[in-house]
């Protein structure tokens, strides 16, 4: 891809021109590619080639915004001047600052970027979306169609520095496919969904996404509800994880010193089960969130949050770092240039036990698996309170004895992870949250 180089010198000019007390220089290019399959045929094909700037300007306490995704001079001049109003006009923060370099350099990621996406042709890519369509029909015969078949890549060069000294460029690529298979039987029809990311060209394998998608629809046919009890439950990671995901907001300093997080003072306590580890690993291999910096040009690392169930800490970024009186843990992040940096966890997990899947089942007398639920959304993020729709299986004698509908689980998120009693081995990620599958002690779970 193109340096960047001369585009942030050319803008570079331009604020200095201005002599404001700092500045930062945020460039993005990438090569976005979206193609989805539908009753063998190519349903939609979207190509862009998005290319944007994005300033930070200091002036005296105060720190402004402003972007822009045309490098016409003029757009450029106006961008400038937008960022040095917007500093001057902004309330005096004296934590507003830019983050100084910082000794040892940026991590060397080689697993972020492969060159095989520049040298395969489009045809092929579309090609893998109704391949992907052709092998989830041939799962099993009663999967009786595919809602739709995806296919979506990234091939993107990021450019961050700053009048202190910050200067980071790095490049990647990203791959993601995704399959919804409806199988239907005797009157009834269940969904299925699964998905696959890698920054490699050959890392997705369509196979397991196929059959994934196809197990799941076909695995429910047949659900039905059963009566209410309070319960052993497991799991399903896929589950886990968007429990985590709820808590996330948890962790950040941000919400720590706003009153919104309950592990506020807590640090050195133990507020989960102690089977209950979870880290944020800015540079997880095959992460979605991985990068060798952060939205802000400071290097990402992999942050303990919780050992054993003992908190450790919380994630910064330079604001709320200096603001809490703690160093930025590279928590940074950015959805392009439209926007300013904001706090945010990126590759955040619960870490794997020992245990296999089968294994948490074991010993269950009467109890349930969960696979999904509806309604996440709802959960209380901050007291932790959820009452959530849920499918699965009910379990009997660590069995799996039928597939269930039509039921809801309901608690609280933190003592649910208080009441952890294993942790299996199958720890995978569903975006930028991941988790391994779990056995709670028990949970309320409505039936009919």
């Amino acid at each position: 891809m193109t340096d960047l180089t001369p585009y942030a010198n050319q803008v570079a000019a331009l604020l200095e021109a201005r002599h404001p007390d700092a500045f930062e220089i945020m460039l993005t290019r990438s090569r976005d590619l979206a193609v989805e399959a539908r009753n063998g045929q190519l349903d939609t094909f979207r190509c862009a080639e998005p290319f944007g700037v994005a300033v930070r300007v200091k002036v005296g306490s105060g720190l402004g915004f402003s972007f822009s995704t045309s490098f016409d001079e003029a757009a450029l001049k106006q961008m400038v001047e937008g960022a040095v109003v917007g500093a001057t006009m902004q309330t005096p923060d004296p934590f507003c600052v830019l983050p100084a370099p910082l000794p040892g350099g940026y991590p060397v990621l080689p697993h972020l970027y492969d060159p095989a996406f520049f040298a395969t042709p489009d045809q092929e890519k579309v090609e893998r979306a109704l391949e992907l369509e052709r092998r989830v029909l041939a799962q099993d015969p009663r999967v009786k169609r595919v809602r739709k078949c995806s296919y979506s890549e990234s091939v993107y060069q990021v450019l961050i520095q700053n009048s202190l000294g910050v200067a980071a460029q790095y490049q990647g690529t990203q791959l993601s496919l995704s399959a919804s298979a409806v199988a239907e039987a005797e009157g009834g029809a269940q969904m299925g969904w699964d998905f696959a990311f890698s920054h490699r060209l050959d890392g997705v394998d369509p196979e397991k996404v196929a059959a994934g998608a196809a197990g799941k629809a076909v695995a429910l046919l047949g659900a039905r509800p059963f009566a209410t009890m309070r319960c052993p439950v497991v799991l399903d990671r896929h589950v886990a994880a968007q429990l985590l995901e709820v808590l996330a907001g948890s962790f950040l300093g941000e919400n720590v010193h706003k009153g919104k997080s309950r592990l506020a003072g807590r640090t050195g306590e133990r507020i989960f089960s102690e089977q209950v580890s979870v880290r944020d690993n800015g540079l997880l291999e095959n992460g979605m969130g991985s990068a060798p910096c952060d939205g802000e040009g400071v290097p990402q690392q992999d942050t303990a949050l919780v050992t054993s169930g003992i908190l450790q800490g919380f994630l910064y970024d330079s604001y709320w770092g200096i603001r809490l009186g703690a160093a930025s843990t590279g928590n940074s992040v950015r959805g392009g240039v439209k926007g300013p940096p904001r706090l945010a966890a990126h590759n955040l997990h619960l870490q794997p036990g020992r245990s296999t899947p089968e294994e948490l089942r074991a010993g269950i007398g009467r109890g349930v698996l969960i696979t999904d639920v509806l309604g996440m959304h709802t959960a209380n993020a901050i007291s932790g309170d959820f009452s959530v729709g849920a499918t699965g299986y009910y379990l009997e004698g660590g069995e799996l004895v039928h597939p269930v509908k039509g039921i809801a689980i309901a608690g609280n998120l933190f003592e649910l992870f208080n009441n952890v009693e294993l942790v299996a081995d199958d720890l995978r990620f569903f975006g930028s949250v991941g988790s391994p599958s779990l056995r709670i002690g028990e949970l309320d779970v409505s039936g009919s």
